[in-house]
């Protein structure tokens, strides 16, 4: 195949993927199996673009590409806590398509057209009705309420994918919110690099640079995402200026491993793409098989902090149901507090006591019962100043540096 017709994102829409039919062709299925996609598909449609279709490995039905973007039997599986607005999405919409949930930040919804409608979307409710693009009336219906409400500074434009949107309705968009003068940053959630990266071409770089006040929050969740093709679309929008966080859904089968996670993120970071959140996957009716624990979440991020640089280290948030927004949820690190010290831990294991200043015209209380104490409350007497777990790799090495530092001695002949 030439590279020209590879690389054009127009023929990568044209032959991408639509039909049980012709994915049976790329993918050995069952006639169960066929019958069972067909019945999904009446529901929930799917698209496969020819280089994403690359990435996949037929044989693997394992495999976290196909996972993410090739249907299956269980998105029709009802379960007791799937819902379809699991985050009260309309709840909080004084206008049609826009989102006002936290004071200062509003979402607007563009379109619910996308490169690939991956599985686990948390609007997956809006497919069955088939594609669509706002319209110019209902896109100003959004603006203007960005426009009278001074209390916006931040626009998340999101769908679907806005960089699916025509240029002409892009371009239209980004100028109007960059004329709001209190808007001062927009954010387009976008999967298109990740899943389309041809798509990212000169033009729509210029409409990105124009915008001025532009972000990308980009969206790869599985390091063989992170290809030179992918990196390279990346690479373009950072030229122009723009900004990249990544957004990364947690999901099993696919990156609930720390292993996984980590790899990734150091791609990201190789690429100069920001790792941002990781997100719980949301309680979505027919995305419900890929929800894990939080439990493994918390293990993921243990393993990353301490164990990489802290910018290649994102904030994994659960996004609250009944529209509570994003709370953050990390290992925790205090292990006691008293009115003098705090009793920190570190990655290793490692807890430290860190003295609080005194309070002026407030005397230090001094522990006047001098019995022995251990442990933590050791740490609070101040007593003594860390516990130190044995065999810590990293006072492995110090011994061996100082090993290494000794001079050799020969002896006279």
């Amino acid at each position: 195949m030439p590279d020209h017709e590879w690389n054009d994102f127009k023929w990568q829409m044209r032959n991408s993927i639509k039909t049980v039919d012709q994915l049976k062709l790329h993918i050995p299925l069952t006639p169960t199996e066929e019958q069972r996609l067909k019945n999904v598909t009446d529901v929930y449609h799917f698209m496969l673009s020819p280089y994403w279709m690359s990435l996949v490995n037929p044989d693997d039905p394992n495999d976290p590409i196909r996972l993410q973007s090739i249907p299956s039997g269980k998105e029709l599986e009802v379960t007791s806590y799937g819902e379809a607005d699991s985050l009260d999405e309309k709840e909080d919409s004084p206008v049609p398509g826009l989102t006002h949930r936290y004071p200062n930040r509003v979402l607007m919804y563009t379109t619910n057209v996308c490169s690939m409608y991956c599985r686990f979307c948390t609007r997956k409710r809006e497919w069955i009705d088939g594609d669509f693009q706002m319209t110019r009336p209902q896109l100003d219906a959004m603006i203007d309420y960005i426009a009278r409400t001074d209390a916006v500074r931040d626009v998340i434009c999101s769908g679907g994918d806005p960089l699916m949107l025509s240029p002409v309705k892009l371009d239209y968009v980004l100028q109007r919110l960059k004329d709001i003068p209190h808007v001062q940053m927009v954010r387009l959630g976008t999967r298109v690099p990740t899943t389309l990266p041809q798509k990212i071409t000169p033009e729509l770089i210029d409409i990105l640079e124009r915008g001025k006040k532009v972000w990308v929050q980009t969206h790869f969740n599985h390091p063989r995402e992170v290809t030179p093709t992918a990196a390279e679309a990346c690479l373009k929008i950072l030229r122009a200026g723009v900004p990249l966080n990544n957004h990364t859904v947690l999901m099993r089968g696919v990156n609930d491993d720390p292993f996984v996670m980590l790899e990734l993120m150091h791609k990201l970071t190789a690429s100069k793409i920001r790792p941002y959140y990781i997100f719980h996957c949301d309680q979505i009716k027919g995305a419900e098989y890929f929800r894990t624990s939080i439990a493994k979440g918390l293990e993921i991020m243990e393993y990353l902090r301490g164990h990489t640089s802290g910018l290649a280290v994102p904030t994994y948030v659960v996004d609250a149901p009944g529209g509570g927004g994003k709370i953050p949820v990390m290992p925790n690190y205090i292990v006691s507090v008293s009115e003098e010290r705090w009793v920190l831990r570190n990655y290793e294991g490692m807890m430290v006591a860190v003295e609080e200043p005194p309070k002026p015209l407030r005397r230090l209380r001094r522990r006047r019962d001098r019995r022995p104490v251990e442990g933590v409350a050791r740490l609070l007497s101040g007593d003594q100043p860390s516990l130190i777990p044995e065999h810590l790799l990293r006072y492995t090495r110090r011994a061996q540096h100082a090993d290494a530092a000794q001079p050799t001695l020969v002896p006279h002949a």
